[in-house]
């Protein structure tokens, strides 16, 4: 009942017209998400573990990954998947949607994809160690777009302009993010993610060169100035517990 009083919800625009929807979902309400995963739930999930059984899947939204032994055995299924969108008024991307070769020690041929991306993450060949030696795995790392995201965070703070605050105040602003992004995009290949992180530092030493005299225009002594506090206090600065000494860059 609830469900099709939110999908027969009236548009009101901007001027005030009220104007009466026959299709698709509340845009901009909360509620859409919630209604387009309860309908992908039925549409693809309860679907596909129904009639494929032998594969294993992950959905997040509308973005899936299937897994198949065979590139016969993914030609099928995806065919499958896409008759059955169609059947239920969807179509898939024809640029994001693809069948990819999970290149490793024991998968040795090649493809034309041989990688992709999945919630932040890019999963591609990568060489990893065990007891036994450096090999070649099919793993993730935090995505290139991911990191520029990043990165882009890191700049937008600005730092390097806050020298009316202390090394604790910049600490309080910023470690509930990295702790996040530590926690998420840490989890798997962490030097990816370190690479981004490591700016950081250059920020810090960049305030420490506007807020105390002695170290303006000096790069290296900010540099050697930030390392001293790191080796005193090591988990001032979440990222600190998982990146290298600061560095002149």
């Amino acid at each position: 009942m609830y469900v099709k009083r939110w999908l027969g919800a009236p548009l009101q625009k901007p001027d005030g017209t009220v104007v009466c929807r026959d299709r698709g979902t509340p845009q901009g309400s909360a509620i859409s998400p919630l209604l387009a995963n309860l309908f992908l739930h039925y549409a693809f999930d309860v679907w596909l573990a129904k009639n494929f059984a032998y594969v294993r899947f992950e959905r997040h939204a509308d973005d899936a990954v299937v897994h198949c032994a065979s590139k016969a055995q993914a030609e099928h299924v995806l065919a499958a998947i896409g008759q059955r969108m169609r059947d239920v008024g969807l179509e898939l991307h024809p640029d994001k949607t693809r069948i990819v070769y999970c290149k490793d020690k024991r998968r040795k041929g090649s493809h034309e994809h041989e990688r992709f991306t999945f919630l932040g993450y890019l999963f591609r060949p990568r060489l990893a160690t065990s007891r036994l030696g450096p090999f070649v795995s099919f793993l993730p790392a935090i995505s290139d777009e991911a990191a520029k995201a990043v990165r882009r965070t890191i700049r937008g703070w600005r730092i390097h302009r806050h020298s009316d605050r202390s090394l604790t105040d910049l600490a309080d602003f910023v470690n509930p993010v990295v702790r996040g992004w530590i926690a998420y995009y840490g989890r798997f290949y962490r030097s990816r993610l370190l690479a981004s992180l490591e700016r950081l530092d250059d920020y810090l030493a960049r305030w420490a060169m506007r807020k105390y005299k002695k170290l303006r225009g000096a790069a290296t002594k900010a540099v050697k100035w930030l390392a001293d506090v790191k080796r005193r206090a090591p988990t001032l600065f979440a990222h600190w517990a998982v990146t290298a000494q600061p560095t002149v860059r």
